[in-house]
């Protein structure tokens, strides 16, 4: 039955061998088990907790794990935040492609933090880091090179509340599923913007990237 059983190893393959990324995406088999182990965890945990919309593990593949690896040909950084990450997206995902870069995991929601603490621990993602306060009112030990958000806020609310953690050369990144032209003109005149238009296969759907840096 739809939404009862997880996807398997080769549609987890066949689905990241078919992300248009210009540049090639390799993943060895602790990976993709990591990925797979994902997806099980999150239908599980859904079944207590509202962890996202989306149920069926089908659907978790195109909408969740490949949704947030087609930012890996945008995104630069040894350090990223990942704010408002939910159930860890896309701050999960592009872990587990990059285990040698460091990715914290931050939410106000403690459900959602235990959840991926969770994962952390079961995944075994040395690299991640959750953390469970408001991005405004917490302090971390050092500035981020890239801080990134899928659906967090406006644009405007995305700088104000997260761009004092950035480091002087660092990049704001928000997932956006529609082009946000309001949010764009709201943009503080001291930061400038990029779009990208994103590609994710077996969806019809529009997705954008919006880079974001302050003028030098």
């Amino acid at each position: 039955m739809k939404g009862q059983v997880t996807v398997t190893d080769e549609a987890i393959k066949t689905g990241i061998e078919s992300l248009d990324l210009g540049m090639k995406l390799v993943l060895n088999d602790t990976q993709y088990a990591q990925i797979e182990c994902y997806i099980k965890l999150l239908l599980r945990w859904n079944k207590v907790f509202n962890l996202t919309a989306i149920r069926a593990a089908e659907d978790m593949l195109p909408l969740h794990i490949l949704d947030s690896l087609s930012v890996l040909p945008y995104i630069h950084y040894q350090h990223c935040l990942d704010v408002g990450s939910g159930a860890g997206l896309p701050g999960i995902p592009l872990a587990i492609a990059h285990p040698e870069k460091q990715m914290t995991l931050l939410d106000t929601n403690g459900k959602k933090t235990r959840f991926m603490q969770q994962a952390v621990i079961e995944l075994n993602l040395k690299n991640v880091y959750v953390v469970h306060a408001r991005v405004e009112k917490w302090s971390p030990e050092q500035p981020f090179d890239a801080i990134i958000s899928r659906a967090f806020s406006s644009l405007q609310d995305f700088v104000h509340l997260t761009a004092h953690h950035l480091s002087t050369t660092g990049m704001l990144y928000a997932m956006k599923g529609r082009y946000p032209a309001d949010e764009l003109e709201s943009l503080p005149q001291e930061y400038r913007a990029t779009e990208v238009k994103l590609s994710i296969p077996s969806l019809d759907v529009d997705r954008f990237l919006i880079e974001i840096k302050k003028h030098d």
